[in-house]
């Protein structure tokens, strides 16, 4: 099969009955309960990464409990997911928080918010052990949302993206009209870009046809999959508007109460056991793509200089301060990420040897 006919199946992803599925949440039947559970993703490497997710419950369950994963646009459109948990039309949705960033921008904080010198895997520490999830419910309580989540899958940084050419000084973003989305773009609001907020299979289309002139989605193997070597070879990696992000696996939380402790503890702890999988499985196979696009089709990759990410920082410290002021929550999860963040990284950084130094002893 061509790499066209891979991706036009990637970009399509695939239909499911949605009217079907609809009227059949959480069913109970001779082998146990099934929980009908929709994924931001129609294909690619992240629809993978929600079926890992999936096989991990289904295995452990016995038959108690099974999940069936449908992909992008089943039963509702993504920016509906969250709300189609909370109303019940869906038992579960696979997606990230910058999605329905809408309703609340702390959510963003939640995967897609400032760096204070951490990465996703610092994030999801303080998650799970820096008041985090306490945080979240919190919001969610404010939200009046029936939902419950769990958070896995520590994604690199992602590559501040494909421009039409390389990009040297932040000045060369003045204007352009660039994809991303969460409090991603209020940052580059403030850098002086012009950002629209695209789902993913749109991206190469409107760099395409001119509607954008720059973007971002994730990753080198997703965003091969979307063919953004064919409208573009100028690939720049690295970047701080979204440094650090991860899933969002999200139950109707009635629901999720009603199943047995034991089910309720598979669904939490195959979230924590698909978290190690996907920075294993996702990083060989970024590096992998990522020498393709290189040595085989011909696209130059850079690392973005570091005046432009020092901007970035100067950007993020203008939005966070505008945003808390205006929301005090906002402004708490701030504070309890910078605590966490101040006292885990000083450790980190003290004690982690310059891991590039030895690469290139042996590499360079």
């Amino acid at each position: 099969m061509t790499n066209s006919v891979n991706r036009r199946k990637f970009l399509r992803g695939t239909a499911l009955a949605g009217a079907a599925t609809l009227a059949t949440p959480a069913i109970a039947g001779s082998h146990g309960t099934t929980l009908k559970m929709q994924a931001a993703w129609g294909g690619g490497i992240f629809l993978e990464n929600a079926q890992s997710y999936v096989n991990r419950v289904n295995e452990m369950s016995g038959g108690a409990l099974t999940i069936d994963l449908l992909p992008v646009n089943s039963v509702v459109k993504t920016s509906q997911m969250q709300d189609a948990v909370h109303r019940g039309v869906l038992d579960a949705a696979h997606y990230v928080p910058a999605y329905w960033y809408s309703k609340s921008k702390a959510a963003s904080l939640f995967g897609t918010g400032p760096c204070f010198g951490w990465s996703s895997q610092e994030v999801l520490g303080w998650v799970h052990y820096g008041g985090g999830q306490e945080l979240f419910d919190e919001l969610m309580a404010s939200l009046r949302l029936d939902v419950v989540s769990f958070f896995n899958s520590p994604m690199p940084a992602q590559p501040l993206g494909w421009f039409k050419e390389q990009i040297t000084d932040a000045s060369q973003m003045n204007g352009l009209k660039y994809r991303t989305v969460g409090l991603a773009a209020d940052v580059l609001l403030e850098m002086g870009m012009s950002v629209v907020q695209l789902p993913g299979g749109e991206i190469q289309p409107a760099m395409k046809s001119g509607l954008i002139d720059a973007a971002e989605f994730n990753n080198p193997t997703s965003d091969r999959d979307f063919g953004m070597q064919d409208v573009s070879k100028h690939y720049h990696l690295a970047s701080f508007h979204q440094s650090q992000e991860f899933f969002e696996v999200t139950f109707n939380k009635s629901t999720y109460e009603g199943l047995a402790p034991e089910l309720q503890a598979i669904l939490k702890y195959a979230s924590e056991a698909e978290n190690s999988n996907f920075y294993w499985h996702n990083t060989n196979r970024y590096s992998q793509d990522l020498e393709t696009l290189q040595n085989e089709q011909g696209v130059n990759v850079y690392r973005t200089p570091d005046s432009v990410m020092a901007e970035q920082l100067k950007a993020w410290d203008v939005v966070v301060e505008r945003i808390s002021g205006e929301d005090p929550f906002f402004a708490k999860v701030v504070e309890s990420q910078k605590a966490y963040a101040k006292r885990v990284m000083n450790y980190l950084n003290l004690n982690q040897p310059d891991y590039k130094l030895a690469y290139g002893h042996y590499f360079a």
